[in-house]
């Protein structure tokens, strides 16, 4: 068992394939939406972190980030992030 796999796919990697999908816990649902964040007390602050979301989540998502100081922008999912991003 792969505990780093646990959601499927070929050794957790994304193929041409394969759809983006949510990062809401339990959600399926194809990505639309890549929300850029970063943690200050950990991240350098050009870092960005990566998080998908589709359209029923993204609002809930970008809350979650906003609430605790780590949003910093939201791009369509096909929209190339910015320099810097590491998920």
């Amino acid at each position: 068992m792969n505990i780093f796999n646990l959601g499927g796919g070929a050794g957790g990697t994304t193929g041409p394939d394969s759809a983006a999908m949510c990062s809401r816990k339990a959600c399926r649902a194809d990505a639309a939406w890549q929300l850029l964040w970063n943690n200050p007390k950990i991240h350098t602050p050009e870092r960005r972190k990566v998080w998908l979301a589709c359209g029923e989540h993204r609002d809930w998502l970008e809350d979650y980030l906003q609430t605790r100081g780590l949003w910093k922008e939201t791009i369509p999912l096909d929209a190339a992030p910015t320099p810097g991003g590491n998920s």
